[in-house]
């Protein structure tokens, strides 16, 4: 219903209510008239990436662990802790020990001087901790992207398919007029009536599988910005408007802007960072106290200090360092398997594109325009007598098979094209 109408309808039904009632009208109409306008409304991709970005749960899972390397960062930059010791000797024992005149207290202060800049390493493996975990957020966004694409493009193509089962149930309702009244001349038997019948009941049915379709993937696209219901009467685009592609070797060297693969340069410098900070640890730390002894045997006291440094941690950190330098080699040769595993994703989604849109263009240009003019002709040879009910019912059927494989394919095409742009990172020429 149209916003004017609703509007129109609302101040006829005013002047016939007494003024409360016409508060309550008002009010009701006015939800009504929102309610009719809102789900009226379009949604275009741009829009539906945007609330995807803004609510999916899957992205704002980043917060929380940005909040967490906050944390870790935090306890990186502090310097070695104090400890106090107090340590009593000579006391509680036999003898001249019974009781606490030969006793021995001590209290001390102690800590550790790090060596090595062990701090700047600490804080420089959470700064590489937190650009990777930035370029996993950039990855997860592509990734989402593109799946809000391709189910948007699902939605297009039902919509279409919505559209082509109501051609064909008027094609249908068609073919039941033109056959009743070749039954009523007495040229056509009953059974093609019931035939014609039996194809409108199917139609319908079609009709009704294809809205219900059509409503499920209108809810699916909007569960990912975590809408438990529809808010949009229908998806804007051109299912048939594909856009001109680049070869495929200027594709393949846009494949090193894919976040996916910049993220190992991200991970390699962590792999560095972790190196560095086993580094350090070859350096020993030195740990020192200082305090006073109290002895009440002698009635005296004194100062008591002394360091620690542990021997060989050159040798024993050796392990952590190999398993390091591996991880980083690692790193990189995952890196060219995941770009050679890309090439092959990509060679096939530019093949299968490319083989979509020949099949869209060709039965768009040439297969149906013909197929629509043979309907027309059997059909017009069928009203005169000269063809018989299978040949015009085959020929509907037949259009009716090529504008569903139009669908079929000009949505293939989409979703390739989608699949190369999270690839590339880069969209499409249009």
């Amino acid at each position: 219903m149209a916003l004017n109408t609703c509007v129109h309808r609302k101040i006829s039904i005013l002047r016939c209510v007494t003024p409360r009632l016409k508060y309550i009208a008002f009010l009701a109409l006015s939800l009504f008239t929102f309610n009719v306008y809102a789900f009226e409304k379009q949604l275009n991709l741009q829009e539906a990436i945007q609330w995807t970005l803004k609510q999916n749960p899957e992205l704002k899972i980043f917060d929380f662990k940005q909040t967490a390397l906050t944390g870790q960062e935090q306890t990186a930059s502090l310097n070695p802790a104090y400890e106090l010791e107090v340590e009593a000797e000579n006391f509680a024992g036999s003898g001249e020990f019974n009781a606490f005149d030969s006793a021995e207290l001590t209290v001390a202060l102690s800590s550790v001087i790090e060596m090595g800049d062990k701090r700047s390493a600490r804080i420089g493996l959470v700064s590489k901790s937190r650009a990777l975990l930035n370029a996993e957020k950039e990855v997860s966004a592509l990734n989402l992207m593109a799946q809000v694409t391709e189910k948007y493009v699902e939605v297009l193509a039902a919509q279409q398919r919505v559209i082509l089962a109501e051609n064909a149930l008027s094609l249908a309702q068609e073919t039941l007029e033109i056959v009743s009244q070749r039954n009523r001349a007495g040229a056509t038997p009953e059974a093609e009536v019931k035939r014609s019948k039996a194809v409108i009941a199917q139609a319908n049915l079609t009709l009704q599988s294809e809205q219900k379709r059509l409503e499920y993937l209108k809810l699916s696209l909007a569960a990912y910005w975590g809408e438990n219901s529809v808010t949009f009467s229908e998806v804007q685009g051109d299912l048939f408007q594909f856009g001109n592609d680049s070869d495929f070797n200027s594709l393949f060297a846009k494949l090193e802007k894919n976040p996916a693969i910049q993220i190992y340069a991200s991970e390699q410098r962590l792999k560095e960072a972790e190196i560095q900070l086993a580094k350090t640890e070859s350096t020993a730390n030195i740990k020192w106290s200082v305090g006073v002894r109290r002895s009440q045997e002698a009635n005296d006291t004194a100062l008591v200090a002394g360091f620690s440094l542990p021997l060989f941690a050159e040798k024993r950190n050796s392990g952590a360092i190999a398993s390091a330098l591996a991880e980083r080699d690692q790193v990189a040769i995952e890196k060219e398997a995941t770009k050679l595993r890309f090439r092959n994703h990509l060679l096939r989604a530019y093949s299968n594109r490319k083989q979509a849109i020949l099949t869209a263009n060709s039965l768009k240009q040439s297969v149906i325009p013909m197929l629509e003019d043979a309907l027309e002709d059997t059909q017009d040879a069928y009203q005169k007598g000269r063809y018989g009910y299978l040949d015009y019912v085959s020929a509907r059927q037949e259009l009716l098979n090529a504008r569903r494989t139009l669908i079929d394919a000009a949505s293939a095409a989409l979703i390739y094209g989608a699949e190369i742009e999270k690839l590339t990172n880069e969209a499409l020429s249009l």
